[in-house]
């Protein structure tokens, strides 16, 4: 059988390679340190698990669920407005089954095949997945290390600037870890305006945030809604990274196209899940703060060790992941992560796999405590790579 000729773009998925690698390299019995994934090792609330429970317990939570409950509507958009002082109408918002099928949904919603959409340089692959699926034609915005990984749009080039579908931005970054001052989203929502671009926001990780910074909603910004939608996710804060819990908000005729979609594709986020994400908006008592917290802790002791050992990166000021520059004596990334996994048992990602400027780098996600963090130092002080 031939198949759709869109599927000669995606190569086998980095991740899965790395896997086979780590249980090839495990099976010798070596410690692994697996700093790969950014699956977060918190416990998921158990007042998120209760809710599921109960939920499952109904009956009518096991029908089709065509439409999102109005009370997890309400909560939402309450949330937004205590977490980030955004007023959201029901119009203005939808659950997807996780950001990365959100963002094939904006996608089929708003692009035809060859149009150009403009991804940050280095990404998540999800982004390109995306553009992939709909045949789009993509052009990169570089992040570079000499302006903390935030994007000069003035650098984009006028014709590829008008001819442009969208934009994905995405801070805190994955896999940089930068986050953006207000007067980059200002900037951004005036360029988007001229251009006439659709703004879609990754807000994956607005509740891992160091250093004194607040994580905002891109949506905070004056006239944000005008240009753009904001994929919310509660996949790293709440720590339901399976369960694909996310949202669409913002820009009314495109939450209205993406729905219309996805009404003819599946039917709705199920219910119990629902019912876990209402609990999640709905709890105030201190973790998110307490987790960050956490989380900053180990990027101090993680980032301090690997610079006391020799390896370099900028400062990481949001997200789950540190992103280090590769030691010069190494030909490229992959060969750097293979090289320390086997010889540290530390299993870390390849930037290669998250675009062009990704090379040169890799990155390690902070989903262990610190002391595995510093056990996983003194194993790549001990290999002799450095």
């Amino acid at each position: 059988m031939k198949f759709a000729s869109r599927l000669d773009r995606f190569g086998q998925d980095i991740f899965t390679i790395l896997d086979e690698k780590r249980i090839a390299v495990g099976q010798s019995g070596k410690k692994i340190y697996n700093l790969s994934i950014g699956t977060p090792d918190f416990e998921t609330p158990d007042y998120v698990k209760e809710a599921l429970k109960k939920a499952a317990d109904e009956p009518d939570a096991w029908k089709y669920p065509l439409h999102d409950l109005p009370e997890l509507k309400e909560a939402l958009c309450s949330y937004y407005k205590r977490r980030f002082g955004v007023e959201l109408a029901h119009d203005e918002m939808m659950s997807t089954s996780g950001t990365q099928t959100g963002l094939g949904y904006i996608f089929l919603t708003c692009c035809n095949p060859g149009d150009v959409v403009l991804l940050p340089d280095p990404c998540y692959p999800g982004f390109e997945a995306a553009a992939y699926l709909t045949d789009c034609s993509i052009n990169y915005y570089p992040l570079l290390e000499e302006n903390d990984f935030v994007p000069e749009l003035d650098s984009i080039d006028d014709d590829i600037a008008k001819k442009a579908k969208l934009i994905i931005v995405n801070f805190p970054s994955n896999p940089t870890g930068a986050i953006a001052d207000d007067s980059f989203y200002e900037k951004l929502i005036t360029w988007a305006k001229k251009n006439d671009v659709l703004v879609v926001f990754d807000n994956a990780y607005t509740d891992i945030v160091f250093d004194g910074n607040e994580g905002k909603s891109f949506l905070s910004y004056e006239g944000a809604k005008d240009v753009g939608v904001e994929c919310f996710s509660l996949a790293k804060s709440f720590n339901v990274t399976g369960a694909g819990i996310s949202f669409l908000t913002g820009r009314r005729d495109v939450i209205e196209a993406v729905r219309l979609l996805r009404e003819h594709v599946n039917f709705g986020m199920f219910i119990p899940l629902q019912r876990a994400a209402i609990a999640a908006l709905t709890k105030e008592d201190g973790d998110l703060e307490k987790q960050c917290a956490i989380y900053e802790e180990r990027r101090n002791v993680f980032c301090k060790g690997l610079r006391d050992i020799g390896l370099k990166m900028t400062d990481v000021r949001g997200g789950m992941f540190v992103w280090v520059q590769i030691p010069e004596r190494f030909h490229d990334s992959m060969e750097f992560c293979f090289e320390l996994l086997e010889n540290a048992g530390v299993l870390c990602t390849p930037g290669s796999g998250f675009g062009p400027h990704g090379e040169g780098y890799v990155r390690f996600a902070l989903v262990m405590d610190k002391e595995e963090l510093k056990g996983a130092v003194e194993a790549i002080r001990r290999s002799g790579l450095i």
